[in-house]
């Protein structure tokens, strides 16, 4: 069913948008774009969203730690590429540094030296060089930061790892 050729009533709508967000976490503008969908006014938009938060319904701390812990676990993204998608959906710069910091350090650490170390042993017939490029490419590519892929590289390639 389009949503765009429906009009909901602001008590349809809510009864639609807490189900909503019952089922996942949502940032506030996934909510608001919802809503506008359904055809309400700003007004009618904003009086539900302040009373999704005061239901606990929607929360945008919780929506960060959980986007953050759930792109880091499942999909091996770093810090960078989570923090930009936090961003493009509106989250603000303090919910960003809750859920970035919410993201274990030596996990972080140990992910990040294992998706290195896949890369590189998967680069079988290139040079050390082209192996240090197309390394440093993906992990940029999956969000991690520069410094820690550098330092990844340099352990990787210790003479006692080298393949």
């Amino acid at each position: 069913m389009a949503y765009s050729n429906k009009k909901f009533t602001p008590i349809q709508a809510y009864n639609k948008i807490q189900y909503y967000c019952s089922y996942q976490e949502r940032s506030h503008f996934e909510v608001k774009e919802k809503l506008y969908g359904y055809g309400l006014n700003k007004l009618e938009v904003e009086t539900i969203i302040i009373q999704l938060i005061e239901e606990n319904f929607l929360n945008e701390e919780r929506f960060a730690i959980q986007f953050a812990g759930g792109k880091f676990r499942q999909k091996k993204w770093g810090k960078n590429k989570i923090v930009y998608e936090l961003k493009n959906k509106r989250v603000s710069s303090r919910n960003i540094q809750i859920g970035i910091n919410s993201i274990d350090s030596l996990q972080y650490q140990n992910t990040l030296h294992k998706l290195a170390l896949q890369k590189w042993n998967s680069l079988k017939k290139d040079s050390i060089i082209a192996k240090k490029v197309k390394t440093t490419k993906y992990l940029l590519q999956k969000g991690f930061e520069q410094s820690l892929i550098k330092e990844a590289i340099v352990k990787i390639c210790l003479p006692d790892n080298i393949n």
